[in-house]
C-alpha cells in the first residue's frame, strides 16, 4: 500500500478564510487531481472518516476537499449566495486559483450542485470529469445545454434516494459523455450506506480518464 501524506490548511476566496484537507502519495507525483465537495450536513471531514482522501491518495491521485463557505471549518466565511441557489461559476474558479489546482476532476453531492453544476457548463477547461452525486439544482439547465457538455461523467445516485436521486439522473443523463453507477439499497448519501461500492465505483471510474 503506498503512503500518504495527508495536511490541512486554510486558503482564502474573496477575502475569507476556507479550510481545505489535501492527501496525496508521499513518494511519487499524482496523476491526477481530484476536487471532493460536500452535501450541507457534512464537510471535508466526511471523506477523511470514510477514507475516501486516503484511497485516492493511495492509488496515486491528489485528493482536495474544502469545506464550503459557512459549513464545516469554513463555518465563518459567506456563502457566495443563500445556501441551495446557483453560486457563480466564478467562485470555484477562484478556489482552483487560490489552491493552484490543474484541471481536475470534481465530485459533487448534494448542496454542492449548487456551485459545480455553473461551474461546470462555463469552465469547461477545467473541469477533466465530474462525479455528480445526487447533486441539487439539476433542473436549472436546460438538455440542450447538458448536451453540449462532453466532459466525462460519472452520475451516482442511491436507489432509495426518493427525493433527488432519479430527479438528477433524469436531468444529468442528458450529458453527453456520461456513465450511470446505481447504489442498490442506498440512500441520499450513497457513498455512506456502501463505502467499498463507492470506492470502487469511483477508482474504476478515475482508471479510464488515463
Amino acid at each position: 500500500m503506498a503512503e500518504v501524506q495527508l495536511t490541512e490548511g486554510t486558503f482564502e476566496v474573496d477575502g475569507q478564510s476556507l479550510f481545505y484537507r489535501r492527501a496525496e502519495p508521499a513518494h511519487q507525483s499524482p496523476t491526477l487531481c481530484v476536487l471532493l465537495l460536500h452535501g450541507i450536513r457534512f464537510s471535508s471531514e466526511n471523506w477523511l472518516n470514510l477514507k475516501t482522501l486516503s484511497k485516492l491518495a493511495e492509488a496515486g491521485y491528489r485528493a482536495v476537499a474544502i469545506d464550503l463557505p459557512g459549513l464545516g471549518k469554513s463555518k465563518q466565511a459567506t456563502p457566495p449566495v443563500p445556501l441551495g441557489q446557483l453560486a457563480p461559476a466564478s467562485f470555484l474558479q477562484r478556489v482552483f486559483t487560490a489552491l493552484a489546482l490543474s484541471p481536475s476532476v470534481v465530485i459533487s453531492p448534494s448542496l454542492s450542485g449548487s456551485y459545480t453544476l455553473p461551474f461546470l457548463l462555463e469552465h469547461t477547461d477545467l473541469v477533466k470529469a465530474y462525479v455528480p452525486v445526487a447533486p441539487i439544482c439539476t433542473e436549472k439547465f436546460t438538455a440542450a445545454q447538458y448536451a453540449n457538455i462532453k466532459t466525462p461523467t460519472l452520475i451516482v445516485y442511491g436507489d432509495q434516494d426518493e427525493q433527488l436521486g432519479e430527479i438528477s439522473l433524469k436531468n444529468l443523463k442528458n450529458l453527453a459523455n456520461h456513465k450511470v453507477m446505481v447504489m442498490k439499497g442506498a440512500g441520499h448519501a450513497c457513498y455512506l450506506d456502501n463505502p467499498d461500492e463507492w470506492h470502487h465505483g469511483l477508482l474504476e471510474f478515475l482508471k479510464t480518464l488515463a
